[in-house]
């Protein structure tokens, strides 16, 4: 009985020693997050502005999704410590709860990735490095959660942010509907990024009603006329237009061919600007 009493304490303690250990790991890879994004302040002109280099001639592509050069990989800690010259880009995802945010962020960075995230209460963060024309872009991706205790983090998410997708379900017209609220707080600190409105759940949206999917399909362009935004339906599920978005967030800020065309057709997914 006592050695039964003693095993159970040491594995009590095992437990407690290793979720310090966590903790402390979580803080210092967060502190580092801060610090990289300290040091990308200071270097001037922001990173919307630069131009990569046309004479480079861009790594054969491997994905088929959409006209641009493209070859991804996800980071890793040490990218950040060999390859100082990366061109670091925030990117911040905001939306309610439950309609699929962080599916399609894991989508794109990978499922790897996510457990390197940096997770904290209603916010997540996750690194994808990806090669344009001979150029490292590293996307860094503020997914903020979508409660109410939840809005406290925008304002940091939001800002020096170079683009920011507002994302609703479109199976749930409520969702929809919140996406104007989420566009006026993020309005308040970040008057510049590039807006894009992006409807998840495609592969769900197709199987309503043909009335319904119109009625959604004309009130999610009036949005994104009213926000300025470009406006993609997509699905994690399927990478539907997944990779694409992060392809025209990349050629919008460094002035890059996009030839793909819009599609209004209703039952397909929606790509509007």
């Amino acid at each position: 009985m006592t050695s039964m009493t003693q095993l159970c304490r040491k594995i009590v303690h095992f437990n407690v020693k290793w979720r310090l250990l966590d903790r402390v790991v979580l803080f210092r890879r967060f502190f580092r997050f801060l610090w990289d994004r300290i040091l990308m302040c200071s270097l001037g002109k922001p990173p919307r502005y630069r131009r990569l280099p046309r004479g480079l001639t861009s790594p054969s592509p491997t994905t088929n999704e959409g006209d641009m050069v493209l070859r991804e990989r996800v980071s890793t800690s040490s990218d950040y410590d060999m390859d100082s010259d990366l061109v670091s880009l925030k990117i911040s995802v905001l939306g309610d709860c439950q309609i699929g945010k962080t599916s399609f962020v894991i989508k794109y960075v990978g499922e790897g990735q996510e457990q390197r995230s940096l997770q904290m209460a209603g916010l997540n963060l996750m690194d994808k490095i990806s090669f344009v024309r001979g150029a490292r872009i590293a996307f860094s991706i503020w997914d903020v959660g979508g409660d109410y205790q939840s809005l406290d983090h925008v304002p940091i998410a939001c800002k020096d942010a170079v683009a920011i997708l507002f994302m609703f379900d479109l199976t749930s017209r409520c969702t929809l509907n919140s996406v104007i609220g989420w566009y006026q707080e993020a309005k308040k600190w970040n008057q510049t990024a590039i807006p894009i409105l992006i409807g998840t759940k495609f592969d769900d949206f197709i199987h309503l009603l043909p009335d319904l999917q119109r009625t959604i399909v004309t009130q999610a362009r009036a949005y994104a006329r009213a926000m300025k935004a470009t406006l993609f339906f997509s699905s994690a599920t399927h990478n539907i237009n997944v990779n694409k978005i992060f392809k025209f967030i990349t050629a919008k800020l460094f002035n890059l061919p996009w030839t793909v065309q819009r599609n209004l057709t209703i039952g397909e997914p929606i790509i509007d600007f």
